[in-house]
């Protein structure tokens, strides 16, 4: 027992030495977190600017009726609105507009008090945001005018401005809004993750028994590790890389979180980020994360060690990995088609097939879609499906890790697993 721990400790420390010291892995652990600290400084930069933009706007009114009330209402909404006597012409108007002494001005007329129409000149198109906040103000002022002719004026405003939909869930365990969207952001940054990881850690085991197969430095190690210890040597030293590589960008957004928010409220005194410590992913959500990755990586890795050990060229290892590849495609596209976990009841189920679980039931347990005891019997399943796996596929490569040639057939591999 001493014995087999140390070869495989062996072999682990030098698959994650190797890795660890390649400019594949130095660069793309430095430069994920500089690409999110770009995009994060970016978002922030463009919102400060947007902010602090001009929003200088000037309002004509040819009604009569409106103005003043849409121009409070942009008021409120932050621009700072100057209302013009309809006497201007429009041409004065447009000067300023083109000498940037106002952003642009709407124009009010009597087909709005018809039908909300208004004109918005400018420079620049108002863009989706703003001209959907210009239609919802001139529109609300313009119906409140129009139901003000049989009802009061007061009631009006209390239900043009009233409360809309209020959710309520059902059931033993309820959850805030700000809890549920919380859970549904964490579930689908943690498919991401998970998917990801497992397709790229999995083929870095499928690449690494390849090419010790292809330059016959297996046939050495052998006689010095047996083949059951030396993979799973592998699958433990890649692992253990990936997990460098992830804490690393954990802290790396931990760190960028620490020092962005701060300067987010700072420039954005109106940003309202009282709820942000609740929408973050608690302990529970991180170590359930941990579990299904371990687990996850585990399991497909053994599978692409097994296609690794079967094959003797990439070209066949391409071939033969899109089967386990469907493993994880499939549950990803069910997943992103059931975005909060369970559009149909049979996905639910789906989700505690343990090949289907990393990716289908972390986003449902941490939503709250699914009871705990389903996210225990996926577990549950889960460890029970990698010790199957691993022991197929350590059979497997016990005898094709030696093997050359063509491509064994399923009949082939079957009595590998039966003989090895």
């Amino acid at each position: 027992m001493k014995q087999a721990r140390r070869q495989v400790w062996a072999v682990l420390r030098r698959e994650y030495v190797e890795r660890v010291k390649t400019k594949g892995f130095i660069f793309s652990t430095i430069a994920i977190p500089v690409m999110m600290l770009g995009i994060i400084g970016l978002m922030t930069f463009m919102a400060v600017r947007a902010e602090q933009s001009n929003r200088q706007m000037a309002l004509v009114d040819f009604t009569g009726q409106v103005g003043q009330e849409v121009a409070r209402r942009m008021d409120e909404a932050g621009y700072d609105v100057e209302i013009v006597d309809a006497q201007v012409g429009l041409e004065e108007l447009d000067r300023r507009v083109l000498e940037d002494e106002i952003e642009g001005y709407v124009v009010l007329d009597e087909l709005t008090v018809q039908e909300g129409a208004f004109a918005y000149r400018s420079k620049d198109s108002p863009g989706p945001v703003r001209g959907a906040l210009l239609e919802s103000i001139v529109v609300e002022t313009v119906l409140e005018l129009r139901l003000s002719a049989t009802e009061s004026a007061g009631g009006v405003r209390a239900l043009l401005g009233g409360d809309r939909l209020s959710f309520e869930r059902l059931g033993d365990e309820a959850q805030s809004e700000v809890e549920e969207a919380a859970g549904l952001v964490s579930g689908i940054a943690g498919v991401i993750i998970l998917y990801m990881a497992m397709l790229m850690y999995g083929a870095f085991v499928l690449r690494s028994v390849l090419d010790e197969k292809r330059n016959r430095v297996v046939e050495v190690v052998i006689s010095a590790v047996t083949p059951g210890r030396l993979m799973l040597g592998k699958i433990l030293g890649v692992g253990s890389m990936g997990m460098t590589q992830l804490g690393i960008w954990a802290a790396c957004a931990a760190l960028i979180g620490l020092l962005g928010v701060p300067m987010l409220a700072a420039n954005l005194p109106e940003a309202d980020l009282s709820n942000l410590a609740e929408a973050l992913p608690g302990i529970g959500a991180l170590a359930l994360l941990l579990a299904y990755f371990v687990l996850g990586f585990f399991l497909y890795s053994s599978l692409f060690a097994a296609v690794g050990a079967m094959c003797g060229t990439e070209e066949e290892a391409q071939q033969t990995q899109f089967p386990v590849m469907m493993l994880l495609i499939v549950p990803f596209l069910l997943q992103m088609f059931s975005l909060e976990g369970g559009a149909f009841p049979w996905m639910d189920w789906a989700a505690v097939f343990p090949f289907f679980s990393p990716i289908m039931m972390f986003p449902r347990a941490v939503s709250g879609a699914v009871p705990w005891w389903m996210v225990g019997m996926s577990l549950v399943l889960m460890v029970i499906a990698v010790g199957a796996t691993a022991w197929v596929a350590g059979r497997i490569y016990r005898v094709g890790i030696l093997m050359q040639g063509k491509r064994p057939t399923v009949r082939e591999l079957v009595r590998w697993v039966r003989e090895a």
